[in-house]
This record gives C-alpha cells, structure tokens and sequence, in this order.
C-alpha cells in the first residue's frame, strides 16, 4: 500500500512551537493534507511522552481516528549536527530517553541538546532499535554538511547504520545525488514543522509503499526491502528554502561564491555575515557535474502548498484571508484532502472555485511560475507570470520574522535543460542537469521556468 509521511515535526513543548501542536489537533490537520503517517517529534521529551501514551492503543501502535503516529525524535549533537530518530515503539523511547538523559536535559526542549558526538548518538539509537539519519542535511546551521564535509567524519564506525537522509526545504534529489556518498541512502522529505496549520504540517513529504503502516513496514521501505521503498518526494523548489543561497543574514543580500569570498564572507552593505548557501555548499561537496540518480530513487514533485496557491490566485495578503479559507475549504471538501485537490484532481472537477485558483494551479501543473531564490534565513517566493496576474501588488515574501521587509534578490539563474525524466517537478517527470548561476549582478530576479505536463501517474 502507498502511504503519504511526514516524519519530522515537532510538539508544543520545543522552542518557538505553536501551543497547537497536539496530537489530535496534527492529526486532524494531517488527515487533511493528505497523509496517513506522521512522526510524534519529541517522543523523549516526558511530558510529551506522556501524551503520547495517552493516544497510544498499545505499546507499538499510536493511532488517532486514521492517523498513525511513529515515535520520533531530533537530538542535536556537540557540534550542532541534527540527527532524526525514528523508533519502533513507546517502550524503546522510554529506553532512548533514559540513554539520553545523562548527556543534556531532555525537559528543557523538546528538541534536546546532548553532549554526544554523532557516531556516540548512532550508537544507542542501533542499541534501542531506532534508525537514524541527518536532518536537513545541507542547510548552514545545525546540518552534517555545515561542520562536515563526509558522513563518516560524523558518524565514524557507524556509517554504515545510516540508512536515511532528510533533505530539507532548501535541497532535493538533484542537489543531493550529485554526491557519491548519498546514493546509497534513501531520500526523506519532512516539513520539520512547528505550527499544525496548512502551509506547515506536511509543506514537505514523502510517499512509501509499505507492506502495513508499522515501524517495520517503514522500515523495510527505507532500507528497499522486499520490493518496498520510498515512491515519491515531494517538497519545496529548493530556491524556496531560506538557505538556498548564500546571503547575509541581516539584510538578505545575496551573493555568488566569489563574490561573498572576496569580501570575506562580511557583507558590504551592512557588514553583517554572510552565509553560505545550499547551492553553493553542494556543489562544493559535489561529485558529480551533473546529477546521477541511482536505479532507486524515486522522482521528486515539487509542490507548493494549496492555501499558497490559491492566496496568490487571488492575490491576497494571507493565506488567512476569508476568500482563502473558502476556497481551501471547498476543495478539501470535495477532493477529501489536499494531495487529492492539488496533484490528482482533474482540470474540470477543479471549476468549484473561482476560475483564477484553477488556471495558476494549471499553471503550476505545466511549471509555468518563476522563483526568487531564498538566503542568509529569508524564504525565497514564487511570482505568477504576467499573463496570470489579476493585479499587480508588492508580492507578500515569507520571511523568518513576522512583518519583516524581504532583503535584495539574487543572481539571475539559468533555466534548467536536458530534462532527465526520472525526476519530477510539478506535477510532472520532470528535472536534470543541476541549475548554474549566471555571474549577474545582486538586485536582478532570478527566474526559472520548469516545463511539466502530467502528473496523473503518480
């Protein structure tokens, strides 16, 4: 069976979490969106362990209506590496957290820092079971590749026992197979969400076929048991992450490589730091010029989530708006969740919202959108092409602070070409050679267009 999974998110016991974040509010609010399996987040913080128990029909089986949980859990290192854990049951949780709790307080954040090294933390998630892999493993902050430059300099001896890798809102599939050492390892995508609403829980996931929704279902599709495997990711354009390029973390400035080493990685608009990006962090890394998909790997879709989808339609200011909600409401209300209404739904069955909503989400079916990319920990945006503008108003940028005036945008990139169809872009086989920059200067749009067709395969 095909199930749709977002094993990394968190509680509202972990730093800047909503107080929504409870598991019969993320169950109702997954069921939704689409999926089916659902990480726990946390599941060694003890108050939340308790909660956990609480909705749990037995030791190995935590359900809410048709939601499954999974316990899981993220644990930062001595180096600030994020390390995801998936657990078979709340028994070897419990087992987790008393192993953990020697090395750093597991009360004070849901996301607990210990005083381990990777290989040591590798070591008691094979102990108890669990299997383990990196978290966002590209980004700049708090990721493998920002303080290592191999797997095995992180987990040693342990290498081997890595069986995942979580790619992040800032990288997909072509980013991180133009590394030789990933092949082996399967691809998650998860939403590391801190908020239970629409555009957050789920925003990034992953589709396993499995043999039954149990942690050793999952585990045999992570480890491609048995014919079993991951079928689909799906995720963000990765120029939508916030640390997709290299920027300056105070006035989002975005440089090319060259350009942040000649000024010593200080920002010369405001002297800030600049950060180095996930385009330009990968290719540092990279073995590959141009991207090698091992027989395994399935495509990757990338998806913007609906309420985006429809407030830029409309052209509203939020996705909370009325006119957003209504029709958010109606398709979910037709097509039963949001993976049905955005990817499967055909153009005709869409005409019960307003005519705009289905022409960008046609639109986006054929990747007819362009993408200012994000950096230095602003998200990057999409805008509409001109023939779909209804109006033409400032476009609203995510961004990490609430109310925050986005910062210059970037180079302009080149489009992608030579289309390898065993990926897939919106709605769509669809992807390639990796994208290059342009030497163009800061302060130009960087566009992409992405060339779909179908994606009533999936």
């Amino acid at each position: 069976m095909k199930v749709n999974a977002d094993l990394h998110l968190h509680s509202r016991y972990s730093m800047a979490c909503s107080e929504k974040m409870e598991l019969p509010t993320i169950a109702r609010e997954a069921a939704k969106k689409g999926m089916e399996l659902i990480g726990t987040g946390d599941c060694i913080h003890p108050k939340w362990l308790d909660e956990i128990k609480k909705a749990a029909i037995s030791d190995e089986e935590i359900r809410i209506e048709n939601t499954f949980f999974i316990p899981t859990t993220e644990i930062e290192d001595n180096r600030r590496v994020h390390h995801l854990l998936i657990l078979p049951s709340i028994s070897k949780a419990e087992e987790l957290a008393e192993a953990m709790a020697p090395f750093g307080d597991l009360a004070a954040d849901g996301r607990p820092t210990v005083k381990l090294g990777g290989l040591e933390i590798a070591e008691i998630a094979k102990e108890v079971g669990a299997m383990i892999g990196p978290c966002h493993a590209f980004t700049p902050w708090t990721a493998l590749y920002a303080y290592h430059d191999t797997l095995e300099s992180c987990y040693g001896d342990m290498t081997d026992y890595i069986s995942f890798l979580e790619l992040g809102l800032s990288a997909d599939s072509d980013y991180a197979d133009r590394i030789a050492e990933l092949h082996r390892l399967t691809f998650l995508s998860n939403s590391d969400a801190h908020s239970p609403w629409t555009n957050k829980l789920a925003r990034e996931f992953t589709q396993f076929e499995v043999p039954e929704i149990t942690f050793d279902g999952l585990k045999k599709a992570i480890l491609r048991e048995e014919g079993y495997g991951a079928t689909l990711n799906v995720g963000f354009f990765p120029q939508e992450g916030k640390y997709n390029q290299s920027a300056c973390i105070k006035c989002f400035t975005q440089y090319t490589l060259p350009e942040a080493e000649a000024h010593s990685w200080h920002c010369p608009e405001c002297r800030g730091t600049i950060k180095k990006g996930v385009f330009d962090r990968v290719n540092e890394l990279a073995d590959f010029e141009e991207v090698r998909h091992p027989s395994h790997r399935p495509p990757y879709l990338h998806l913007i989530p609906l309420a985006e989808i429809i407030q830029m339609s409309l052209g509203h200011a939020s996705i909370q708006t009325k006119g957003v909600q209504t029709a958010w409401n109606a398709l979910i209300e037709r097509f039963g969740n949001e993976v049905e209404a955005l990817i499967y739904a055909e153009p005709d069955a869409l005409a019960i919202v307003d005519r705009r909503i289905v022409n960008v989400i046609l639109a986006l079916r054929k990747g007819d959108v362009v993408i200012h990319p994000g950096g230095g920990g602003q998200y990057g945006w999409l805008e509409l092409p001109e023939n779909l503008k209804t109006e033409k108003p400032e476009p609203k940028k995510r961004s990490e602070k609430s109310g925050q005036e986005s910062g210059k945008t970037g180079k302009k990139e080149k489009p992608e070409k030579d289309k390898d169809p065993k990926q897939a872009s919106l709605f769509d086989l669809d992807t390639g050679e990796p994208e290059k920059e342009d030497e163009g200067k800061k302060g130009e749009k960087t566009e992409k267009s992405v060339g779909q067709s179908s994606l009533f395969d999936f």
